[in-house]
């Protein structure tokens, strides 16, 4: 009868919640009771539950917007929980509980979390509103594949601007706790409320500007406020909310990054954290994933696996492939949109390793390999040994490059004048010259590859039509080869827990080692987990160099840390969100490396 109970209140979220908020009002019994039904409510069975229907869209109080929601046969409603903050603004809350999700949405977030219990499907994680609709009043019905919520109507009831020791304080007050959702650019900040505003208020506030806040626009909008803030496009404001009474605060300082550690789901955490190197504070945001935990699995991804040319949004395609989370990778040409270094995906080479330069390697058993990496073919023609300068690369120069349908089903001439030979069966059977890059696209067999050779009249001239030709390969770690997923980028950063940066070595220029920008890591750890990790701008100046880091992975326990592609290609992505950046500053790139959940 006791376990019955449980299960029973494991459906009252509202039980549970009022329990820990007011422990001493209830007996002794209902606590146990309370405690085991939250067992069954956080157990592995729960997060897995069939759902019968799912949609794309909520619509907020009248408003239409695209965000993923969910709801299971036992009839909870669940919202991915990116679409949760971009909807409501809901903070998340640290968790080591995967199944259970704390939040603070005029709430006490250390007194009186919400705690929303949560299912995985497909690539979202999803946090049952109920316990939202109880507490706050919240209307919720389904429309098809909408998902409409009516919240009670809230108004202002007024603004204050404020300096702090750490910059500016925006306060409006609220009659009733009301959701909000923000519009960010570089440089700008659009906060909408659901509450109206009596024209006169508005008319009446006088923006004091400083040095975060340039201007500030507040204007009524039928049943919403709008507030438009121009601020320093390095700054990005934190918006929040506090109760008793219930008032929205957007607060202007460099430091406004929020220290999170979150278990997303068994296998991935999500971390934010401030990093100090002397003087200096960085802010870290990383994914720290357990390729072991069964279900996760990590992949090289590129943007058009048609063809390996192209670039994209990072989160655009981390969605399209159905990723979980996404790091950026590698780096490529933003012209032409070829990669430069490696891409091996399940054994396939969709690009070469370039340079020696740093990549890493891993398999799906959580097994992994980091260094300083090179690919040696070698064709053998007529008792000579001709070697390929790459394979399947953007990266070009004088000698033999050879391309296979990895590549994609065509090869377009990169530079001009290129001869380009057919191999069919170990066997050349035709050579043609290319005019101009770009022209005249020729297909490439799927029973052999095409040879493009470069500036080398003596290779060209021992190779005629006719010949039969094989192929040898060695990589440079040796057990490199055995890795079916391999990406590189550089320069290395860390091996054995040592700092072994050589951007030079890796033929990279001494001035983009020191310069100050964004930069994104992979790294393994002691523990066999896996960090994806993004850097930005320290507090009061810009991103880090190579060196520093180097020590920032150092300090966050790396074992074997490899840099990826910078700057503006430096992203991070979860479950429908970037976690580090305005996506509108996040420049489209080539490939990346995404985390994948396998439904068990």
């Amino acid at each position: 009868m006791l376990v019955v109970l449980c299960f029973l209140l494991s459906w009252q979220p509202g039980f549970a919640q009022s329990l820990q908020a007011q422990p001493s009002s209830y007996p002794p019994l209902f606590k146990i009771v309370a405690a085991l039904g939250r067992a069954f409510q956080t157990a592995p069975f729960l997060q897995s539950a069939v759902l019968v229907q799912q949609g794309s869209q909520v619509v907020l109080n009248g408003h239409s917007y695209p965000v993923a929601w969910s709801r299971q046969e036992t009839g909870q409603i669940g919202i991915a929980d990116a679409g949760l903050i971009q909807l409501a603004g809901v903070d998340l809350l640290s968790t080591e509980d995967a199944a259970v999700q704390p939040v603070a949405w005029f709430t006490d977030p250390q007194r009186s979390p919400i705690a929303l219990s949560t299912w995985q499907s497909g690539a979202y994680r999803y946090l049952d509103i109920s316990a939202l609709t109880q507490q706050f009043g919240w209307q919720v019905s389904i429309n098809g594949t909408s998902l409409t919520i009516s919240t009670p109507t809230a108004r202002v009831g007024g603004i204050r601007q404020g300096r702090q020791p750490w910059g500016d304080r925006l306060v409006i007050d609220l009659t009733q706790a009301t959701p909000w959702h923000i519009s960010e650019q570089a440089g700008e900040l659009t906060v909408t409320l659901d509450a109206q505003i009596n024209p006169a208020l508005a008319q009446a506030f006088k923006t004091q500007t400083t040095r975060y806040l340039q201007s500030l626009v507040l204007a009524p909008n039928g049943n919403q406020t709008v507030l438009r803030l121009n601020v320093p496009q390095t700054l990005r404001p934190r918006v929040w909310s506090v109760p008793n009474p219930n008032r929205l605060l957007i607060d202007l300082r460099p430091d406004s990054l929020i220290e999170r550690n979150i278990l997303w789901t068994p296998g991935v955490r999500w971390r934010q954290q401030w990093v100090s190197l002397g003087n200096d504070r960085f802010p870290v945001v990383l994914l720290e994933v357990d390729p072991r935990q069964p279900g996760v699995s990590l992949k090289p991804m590129v943007s058009n696996p048609e063809t390996v040319v192209g670039t994209s949004p990072l989160a655009t395609t981390a969605q399209h492939q159905n990723a979980i989370a996404a790091i950026n990778g590698g780096f490529f040409n933003r012209n032409n949109q070829l990669p430069l270094g490696a891409i091996r995906h399940d054994t396939h080479w969709f690009s070469g390793p370039i340079l020696n330069r740093g990549a890493i390697g891993w398999n799906d058993q959580g097994d992994v390999a980091v260094g300083r990496l090179t690919l040696q073919e070698t064709l053998i023609a007529n008792g000579k040994t001709l070697p390929i300068v790459h394979l399947n690369s953007g990266y070009v120069g004088k000698g033999i490059y050879r391309h296979t349908q990895d590549w994609g089903e065509t090869y377009s001439p990169i530079l001009n004048n290129e001869h380009i030979l057919t191999v069919r069966n170990n066997q050349i059977i035709a050579h043609q010259q290319t005019q101009g890059a770009g022209q005249n696209s020729l297909p490439i067999p799927e029973d052999g590859y095409l040879l493009v050779i470069r500036e080398d009249d003596a290779a060209l001239n021992s190779l005629p039509v006719g010949t039969s030709v094989t192929l040898e390969a060695a990589a440079n770690p040796t057990e490199f080869i055995q890795y079916p997923h391999i990406l590189g980028a550089g320069p290395l950063l860390i091996q054995d827990r040592q700092i072994v940066l050589d951007a030079l070595r890796e033929q990279f220029e001494e001035a983009f080692g020191r310069q100050l920008a964004s930069r994104s890591v992979i790294a393994t750890t002691s523990q066999g987990t896996l960090m994806l990790m993004t850097v930005h701008n320290r507090v009061g100046g810009q991103g880090p160099t190579l060196a520093e880091t180097a020590r920032l992975a150092q300090q966050l326990g790396a074992v074997h840390a490899l840099n990826l592609d910078g700057g503006s290609s430096t992203a991070l992505y979860l479950g429908g969100q970037l976690l580090d950046r305005i996506p509108s500053t996040a420049a489209q790139v080539h490939n990346g490396i995404g985390v994948f959940i396998q439904a068990q």
